[in-house]
């Protein structure tokens, strides 16, 4: 199955954070998934850590890079399609990552793991 990790449920995931649910984990962990990471979900922890609402016990580029390869995720590019797709997206949810993400899982057709239970007031699938 194609998944679209979510920022969070990555950061959760790397901590071994307990707010991550264990079908969750099992989901990531699963060498028959292919994962996914948005180009969203670098840039947001950029812009957390530059304004202080997020810390990593290594170095931006150092984490990603490494957190990236470890879990063999692929990068999903942000494409034209995505963001034509924000144009006509609900605004239920605000936050302008999450919605690129919501858009991308809405074009590509890809199921996103996450906890925002926002993410379920659009036509796309979230476990």
């Amino acid at each position: 199955m194609n998944l679209l990790v979510d920022t969070q449920a990555l950061l959760w995931f790397d901590e071994a954070n307990a707010q991550l649910s264990s079908f969750a984990k099992s989901l990531i962990e699963d060498p028959a998934n292919e994962l996914w990471l948005s180009a969203a979900s670098y840039w947001k922890v950029a812009i957390k850590l530059g304004t202080h609402k997020l810390t990593l016990k290594s170095p931006f580029d150092e984490f990603m890079t490494r957190v990236i390869s470890e879990n063999g995720l692929k990068i999903l590019p942000i494409k034209i399609s995505h963001c034509a797709e924000l144009i006509y997206l609900p605004h239920h949810h605000r936050d302008p990552f999450d919605r690129v993400m919501i858009a991308q899982a809405i074009v590509e057709k890809i199921t996103v793991v996450s906890a925002d239970a926002q993410f379920d007031e659009y036509p796309m699938t979230r476990l």
